[in-house]
């Protein structure tokens, strides 16, 4: 089975196209809006300050604790909850699925995107949003003396007293993300399962593939047309140059055109001599040559 018989043998249509477009559609509102969210939080707006009053409240190791770590030469690692990292990483990750959706749309309406490119796209969307899940999520256990192995405090604690009033705003902000995280998470989930379904062949395909694979097989096994033509006569042997019916005729033709030719020629020659021989006796050959119109008044006098 060569690769052409194997890439047929995968469905490219989808199962319920209409479904496609009310996908892109929910997902259209899912990127812009953490496209918006993350893009406010970058670069710092309130990381530090929700991890600074995480710490007031116990709930979070001491940002301080870096700065003397660095201070002191000392390798300490930010905890990945409160890391640049994280910030950078959501942004770009938001701005992929927003640049691979318009391409998406695009590929759709020219018919062009097939379930297997998309279970391929989809789970590597899945990957990286499962990677930013985990990363916002982290535990903190940079500080022995307040140590969090759960996720943030903003994610387990409400937003409201005893948190500053001032900060409110960005816990719900950052609860947010996180949320449009795990929505978006979903979403390429359900764009993977059912990539998936679509790829699964149907019994209308199966039908059409082996009626395909019937005509294909029939069509070989029909012998050429050409194939039942006898060798030509002189191919193989002593004769280097192979004679065939239509050259035998050709050449039978041009000999009787060549020998009536010649005859032809011939006979006119004969009848010129005649006629010199006649009307012309006792003439030199280079007056007749040279007499052109005029008449010949006989030997000249001398």
């Amino acid at each position: 089975m060569g690769l052409s018989s194997c890439y047929s043998a995968i469905p490219r249509q989808w199962r319920i196209p209409r479904a496609i477009y009310v996908l892109f559609a929910i997902e259209l509102a899912f990127s812009v809006a953490a496209l918006a969210l993350f893009g406010i939080a970058q670069p710092d707006l309130y990381r530090t300050r929700l991890w600074q009053e995480g710490s007031d409240h116990g709930w979070a190791s001491n940002p301080n604790e870096i700065v003397y770590a660095y201070a002191n030469y000392k390798p300490m690692k930010v905890p990945l909850p409160w890391s640049q990292f994280v910030t950078n990483f959501n942004v770009v990750i938001a701005v992929l699925s927003l640049f691979l959706l318009l391409v998406k749309g695009i590929m759709f309406i020219c018919s062009v995107f097939y379930p297997l490119l998309s279970a391929f796209i989809h789970a590597v969307l899945i990957a990286l949003y499962a990677i930013s899940i985990h990363a916002q999520s982290a535990s903190d256990m940079s500080d022995p003396d307040q140590p969090q192995p759960g996720a943030p405090w903003y994610l387990t604690k409400s937003c409201g007293p005893p948190v500053s009033p001032s900060l409110a705003g960005y816990c719900k902000q950052a609860k947010a993300s996180f949320a449009i995280t795990i929505l978006l998470c979903a979403l390429f989930a359900v764009y993977l399962l059912f990539s998936l379904a679509s790829l699964y062949p149907t019994r209308a395909f199966r039908s059409s593939r082996a009626s395909k694979l019937a005509d294909t097989d029939s069509e070989a096994a029909r012998p050429w047309e050409m194939s039942q033509v006898p060798p030509t006569p002189g191919t193989s042997g002593g004769m280097k140059s192979p004679i065939t019916p239509r050259t035998m005729a050709f050449n039978t033709l041009s000999g009787d055109r060549k020998g009536k030719s010649k005859a032809r020629k011939a006979s006119g020659q004969g009848e010129q001599q005649v006629r010199i021989g006649e009307g012309s006796q006792g003439v030199p050959l280079r007056h007749h040559i040279s007499m052109g119109d005029e008449t010949y008044q006989g030997p000249s006098e001398r």
